[in-house]
């Protein structure tokens, strides 16, 4: 390393937030940078320490050591080119990823781990502004023609991927702009759309084609494009969110989280308020909201509802309040279950712990209160920890918006799944192993979310790569055997 010392010396300093009141105000990304100078000493702090846990925790194999070394040396062109041998997207996994590489460091058993993910992003953002990154076309064409259904960081990752090979990839995404959840699901606050739009731009000039508002197996057969392209890849996500069919569930007022997120987004990118909200308006301005689920979308519905000028926010967990710290000798370096506060929860959310929604209250249709309980983990017959509500614990919490955002359940079934008739696995998700990401389907390839469930933005890339990787050999047999088949006919 080139400063063996550097943890000894330099305290950790991450990145600093907009203060609340000024940042809620607006809808821009509110991480205050700390420059190229501090940034550069922070990547002084990364240990010599002979086995670089935080590869463990990066599903995207980050070579994490090398740049940060190369930014510590000050030589930032070279750490870009380190960071895009692993990763496509740095400058996004650099804002938006929970960073369980800096949970793996070794540092991290002193509670001051390298601020891996500040690093990352920063190199990202210094090399667009210096103009490094620049398309990487291949010098020839195999024309092979590949349609990837799906736009989220798994279908652009094994797109661009595929087009550096020589390959034709098409992407066809549903929606009327390219990005899946990162255009549609998280808040502007969180990750800028022009990070999207500059690093599309370098996909198109490298051969990648966009197709929007196609969705596949609706405006477009699984059939058709079987008939014109080499290899169809699903990458569309896992989109079905988990429901709440409790009493009540009907009443106005009770959304899924996507719905409400979307909506925002869309107005940000300046469209009109009925094509934003084509199935009605869902605001927090002026009410009492709820989120139900305590993970990173219902965090993102509490920034948003602030943003909206919610009265107030409560977000409710089922599960039990984490500790504080966790036991780093039975944790480390695996990603530990402890207390965290998202910088939206830092906004002022209400959150209660161990509760249960058992039903939803209202007049006239509209939704006014939950019925809620406290819960326990109770060991059932067969040995397993199930939740449990507390008798004698009900209490009703008064709610204008409930936004319902407990995770997601699979891919949608509708439209590419069924069309494509590809075996599931016992989860709803398309079966497909990750030796070579082939579904039942001839032809056909899985990768991201829909394959794998609800997962990290860095795991989505991960598989994209490899998923990539595993068409382009497939397709270099696939040619290799045609000549034989020419001969034996």
């Amino acid at each position: 390393m080139g400063k063996p010392t550097g943890f000894l010396e330099v305290e950790r300093q991450d990145r600093k937030y907009a203060p609340v009141a000024e940042r809620v105000t607006n809808w821009r990304e509110f991480t205050q940078e700390p420059g190229a100078e501090t940034v550069s000493k922070q990547a002084s702090r990364c240990m010599d320490c002979g086995i670089p846990f935080c590869h463990s925790g990066c599903p995207v194999n980050n070579l994490i050591p090398d740049w940060n070394d190369l930014v510590y040396k000050d030589d930032w062109q070279a750490a870009i080119e380190r960071l895009h041998q692993t990763n496509n997207f740095p400058e996004v996994t650099g804002r938006i990823c929970p960073a369980p590489c800096e949970a793996a460091c070794t540092l991290n058993i002193d509670d001051v781990p390298v601020t891996i993910k500040s690093i990352e992003g920063e190199i990202a953002d210094r090399a667009f502004r210096e103009g490094w990154i620049k398309p990487q076309c291949a010098p020839r064409g195999t024309g092979k023609r590949i349609a990837i259904v799906g736009s989220g960081p798994a279908g652009l990752a094994c797109a661009q991927q595929l087009a550096r090979m020589g390959h034709a990839p098409t992407v066809f995404e549903k929606s009327d702009r390219i990005g899946g959840l990162l255009r549609y699901g998280i808040p502007d606050f969180k990750l800028d759309k022009s990070v999207i739009d500059r690093r599309m731009e370098q996909m198109e000039v490298e051969g990648v084609i966009f197709r929007t508002n196609m969705e596949v197996g609706v405006t477009v057969s699984v059939e058709r494009l079987l008939d014109d392209y080499h290899v169809l890849v699903l990458a569309g996500g896992a989109e079905q969110p988990r429901d709440l069919p409790v009493p009540g569930r009907e009443l106005g007022g009770v959304h899924f989280a996507m719905d409400f997120l979307s909506q925002q987004n869309k107005r940000n990118a300046g469209d009109a308020e009925e094509r934003a909200a084509a199935g009605g308006t869902i605001s927090a301005h002026g009410k009492h909201v709820v989120v139900i689920g305590g993970g990173d979308t219902g965090s993102d519905c509490i920034g948003t509802s602030f943003r909206q000028g919610a009265a107030s926010v409560t977000q409710l967990e089922i599960l039990p309040q984490p500790p504080l710290h966790e036991n780093k000798a039975l944790t480390w370096p695996n990603w530990p279950m402890k207390l965290r506060t998202s910088s939206s929860q830092e906004e002022g959310a209400e959150r209660e712990f161990s509760v249960v929604t058992t039903a939803f209250v209202g007049e006239s249709g509209q939704v006014q209160a939950l019925q809620c309980a406290r819960t326990e983990m109770v060991s059932g017959p067969d040995g397993r920890m199930t939740i449990q509500p507390v008798a004698g614990t009900e209490f009703e919490i008064k709610a204008d918006l409930v936004l319902l955002a407990m995770g997601f359940l699979g891919p949608r079934k509708a439209g590419a799944v069924d069309s494509s008739q590809v075996e599931l696995t016992p989860q709803g998700n398309v079966k497909a192993a990750m030796t070579d990401y082939r579904t039942s389907g001839d032809r056909i390839f899985a990768c991201g979310d829909m394959r794998r469930g609800q997962s990290l933005v860095v795991w989505a890339i991960r598989e994209g790569r490899d998923c990539a990787e595993a068409v382009d050999a497939f397709l270099a047999a696939e040619q290799k055997a045609e000549p034989v088949l020419a001969r034996s006919a």
